[in-house]
């Protein structure tokens, strides 16, 4: 069968190359975008989803254009982050494995930039590389891209989000003005526009599907629950769906580093990646997440930038994004290529219309479901694994031991019945126990339902400010709020107050921790460090004392063994706790 990506005009032996790697048939933007670049000196701006062979369709062409023979930089291709770097790096060298002389250089930030010096004084002839470590080598003087021919920029909306516009705008008066300046980008939003206007000279347009668009093949599920069910509903959407392999979308690092951690409590294989972490962690945890060693990895949107992860089942939305572009990048790592996929937002009540506003403005209809009881999950688990009958082939080496031993037992009476109920019941054991007088966490559940749930509220919109006011609830007929009665004793909750005074018949332990104020650790985290053990969950909290590097909080005392066991030797952003019980 003929490679169609030869009609576009490549060379053969980047066709062989591709063709290698098992590409035939090139997607929209690659046929839209290649014929263009190899044949044209315009700029280009190329917008299409992500997960469309983007790299593919500016890395291809610029490739047969490099004079292999010439080894000064002719092409710098920037980006926003090191994953995508590194991404964008592997794949270009893979079409260039055919031909000689070519060397493709990355460059970022949390890498020794000695070795990266070393590696651009062999020559490069293409570099990729965030804004901030190219600005740094061109001012050492390690990088030199007055010669360039070709600058390519990546995920451009996002170089800007991130703060990089002053290292774009210094490294653009470096090049020269006889450059092809290619843009490829998800969205277009008008920071999209701007970049065209300011860098680039009269460009050829492309467009790929609809701007701001979701693609076709992903579901879009929404569950709607209270703020303090957020977790546990996403613990029971996890057990609910099958074979997950997927992304949890945090907003902050610290709600990302949080959310993993009762994840790993709770058994689940997650890792979490944000800007806290080191490179060298970064690149193990997505070593473990590509070999599906990790089922969830949790993450910011800045840190999943350039994520590029096959067949992934389902994205997580612990949490709406701040923007549209933004929902529309993570709901795109999944479904690519030919798979379909699922994106799950878990929202409170008071989200209802930042959902609205995104049906609208990129043109999906999102699906109310209710968060699974105990019923539907064993259920649901109970159908996939007698699915598993049909659907997963015996291995040979387990069907060469069970042919031995039915062999071997052939006079005895073995009763399959028994055996195949029997290790259904190991697999469903733990689901069954886990779940055992669960509560409802829906919304309109009869002891979850709020009382303020039948009143209007103001929302807030993408890209403002919450707004203040709107109805908050019912009052008497002179317009005063009818009298609530007393609220109930809190325990283990942010509301407790530091330095209250302690009942002494409580019978209380103090325990002193080694972390305080100024290494960021506030109340909430030392309830979530507690909430992290399931046994001290319902423990009860006494006095709170915040220092600056060491924090003394009450427990009650039959949880203290607990505490030493489980709590002494975790960690807080990297730091080593030692705990010392009084």
């Amino acid at each position: 069968m003929t490679n169609k990506f030869a009609e576009l005009g490549l060379s053969p032996l980047i066709v062989s190359a591709i063709t290698e790697l098992g590409f035939d048939t090139p997607t929209p933007v690659q046929e839209k975008s290649i014929p263009h670049i190899l044949n044209s000196d315009q700029d280009l701006v190329a917008l299409a989803q992500t997960g469309t062979g983007k790299t593919a369709a500016f890395g291809l062409p610029v490739l047969n254009r490099i004079n292999p023979d010439n080894y000064d930089t002719q092409a710098i291709i920037l980006c926003p982050t090191r994953e995508l770097c590194l991404q964008i790096h592997k794949d270009i060298a893979s079409y260039a494995r055919n031909l000689k002389k070519m060397n493709v250089v990355a460059v970022f930030g949390g890498a020794s930039i000695g070795m990266q010096i070393r590696d651009l004084k062999r020559g490069a002839q293409i570099v990729v590389g965030t804004p901030g470590r190219v600005q740094d080598l061109i001012n050492r003087k390690a990088l030199n891209i007055s010669k360039i021919e070709w600058l390519v920029l990546d995920e451009a909306d996002e170089m800007l989000n991130m703060g990089f516009k002053e290292e774009i705008d210094e490294i653009l008066v470096t090049t020269p003005k006889s450059k092809k300046t290619l843009l490829f980008s998800a969205t277009m939003p008008k920071g999209i526009a701007m970049i065209a206007k300011n860098y680039m000279s009269n460009p050829f347009e492309i467009s790929v599907g609809e701007k701001n668009s979701a693609a076709k093949k992903i579901k879009h599920i929404f569950y709607s629950v209270h703020e303090k069910d957020r977790y546990e509903s996403l613990v029971r959407v996890i057990d609910f769906e099958t074979n997950v392999y997927g992304i949890v979308f945090c907003r902050t690092r610290m709600e990302t580093q949080e959310v993993a951690s009762k994840l790993i409590q709770d058994g689940y294989p997650a890792e979490a990646i944000h800007g806290d972490i080191s490179q060298d962690q970064r690149t193990k945890v997505m070593t473990r997440f590509r070999k599906r060693q990790i089922q969830l990895l949790v993450a910011t949107d800045v840190a999943a930038r350039g994520i590029d992860v096959k067949d992934l089942t389902h994205v997580f939305n612990y949490n709406l994004p701040d923007s549209l572009e933004t929902y529309t990048h993570r709901s795109g790592r999944t479904g690519r290529a030919e798979s379909s996929g699922v994106s799950i937002v878990i929202i409170n009540m008071r989200e209802r219309r930042m959902l609205t506003i995104i049906e609208k403005k990129i043109g999906i209809t999102f699906e109310k479901l209710l968060v699974p009881q105990a019923k539907d999950i064993v259920t649901k688990k109970l159908a996939y694994l007698f699915d598993l009958k049909t659907n997963n082939a015996i291995l040979p080496e387990t069907e060469k031991y069970m042919e031995e031993y039915i062999a071997a037992n052939e006079n005895k009476n073995i009763d399959y019945k028994s055996i195949a109920l029997g290790l259904l019941n190991m697999q469903i054991k733990e689901v069954v126990t886990k779940y055992a007088g669960a509560r409802d966490l829906n919304v309109n559940a009869p002891e979850t339902k709020s009382r303020f749930e039948r009143y209007e509220r103001t929302e807030r919109t993408f890209g403002g400010r919450p707004e203040r006011g709107g109805e908050r609830g019912p009052r008497g007929a002179e317009g005063a709020r009818p009298e609530r009665g007393a609220r109930p004793e809190r325990t283990n909750r942010y509301e407790s107050k530091p330095g209250a005074s302690t009942d002494p018949n409580k019978n209380f332990v103090k325990v002193n921790i080694s972390v305080g104020k100024k290494d960021g650790f506030m109340i909430k985290d030392l309830f979530n460090l507690v909430n992290s053990q399931k046994s001290l969950r319902n423990a009860k909290i006494g006095d709170i004392d915040l220092g600056d590097h060491q924090s003394m909080f009450e427990i009650e005392y039959g949880q203290t063994e607990i505490v030493k066991k489980f709590l002494a030797g975790s960690k807080f952003k990297g730091k080593v706790i030692n705990i010392k019980v009084d």
